[in-house]
């Protein structure tokens, strides 16, 4: 029987320097993990980066960082070698790469349409053939794509419209990498609370997105908290790998489909 336990596994985050990406690092190195490869976009973000790496090495794990704009399939490819090359062997692939654009369709630039789906259609599907590359047996790999998935909403065409490819890739990679004990799935937080949501929102709509979930009451400022969605991801990436092809909406009763 396979070991789906996070003890001793080796993780891969594409975006682990900060937001949820950096809380899942620190989350799986307190678990167990062996090591963790924490990617990050740009000289901006490193001194995040290196702050999750820190914290990572603090839980007992290695942490190895790596730049890279993630929007060609060499670079996808390039972060897996570098990554494989660094801990060994990958057992575990997250990928929380996104960008997000809030505008009507009739503003929307091609050049804007273009850098969207590269971001959240293109690197994702790379990040996906280059884990079934790469990633050992019995391996687990996830993707964080959006709530709006479930949503009858305007002004998020190119946003929601770039992530929803990604429910394709993953039951596509589910059925493909299943013989090997990979299992694949994609998790839709609802909007969180985080500066990825405020970068794009006026209070009006903070103020509504902070009603709108059925559990809002319950929440810190009526969003989506990164804590809450870790352990799901935890559970995904390790004794929920039963849980395949599947895409996980996760938002507190914010929009469900």
């Amino acid at each position: 029987m396979a070991d789906h336990s996070l003890k001793g596994k080796t993780i891969l985050i594409a975006g682990g320097g900060k937001n949820l990406g950096g809380l899942i690092a620190r989350d799986l190195a307190a678990q167990g993990a062996r090591a963790v490869a924490i990617h990050y976009n740009s000289p901006a973000s490193e001194a995040e980066a290196a702050a999750t790496a820190a914290a990572v090495e603090a839980a007992g794990a290695k942490a190895v960082t790596i730049q890279a704009d993630l929007t060609t399939a060499d670079a996808v490819a390039t972060l897996f070698t570098e990554a494989k090359a660094a801990m060994g062997a990958i057992d575990i692939a997250i990928n929380t790469v996104g960008k997000v654009l809030k505008k009507p369709i009739a503003e929307i630039s091609e050049a804007e349409y273009d850098d969207m789906f590269a971001v959240n259609a293109k690197s994702a599907f790379f990040f996906i053939k280059e884990a079934g590359l790469h990633l050992a047996d019995n391996g687990k790999l996830l993707t964080l794509v959006t709530s709006l998935l479930g949503a009858f909403t305007p002004f998020y065409a190119s946003y929601a419209g770039a992530k929803a490819p990604v429910e394709h890739f993953t039951r596509a990679a589910a059925k493909e990498f299943g013989a090997r004990g990979i299992s694949v799935t994609a998790v839709g937080p609802g909007p969180m609370d985080t500066p990825f949501f405020y970068g794009q929102e006026g209070p009006e709509a903070v103020a509504y997105h902070s009603t709108a979930a059925a559990l809002s009451p319950f929440s810190k400022k009526g969003l989506t908290d990164i804590e809450d969605i870790v352990p799901l991801i935890r559970f995904l990436v390790s004794d929920g790998w039963w849980i395949t092809g599947q895409t996980i909406l996760a938002n507190g009763g914010y929009t469900t489909k």
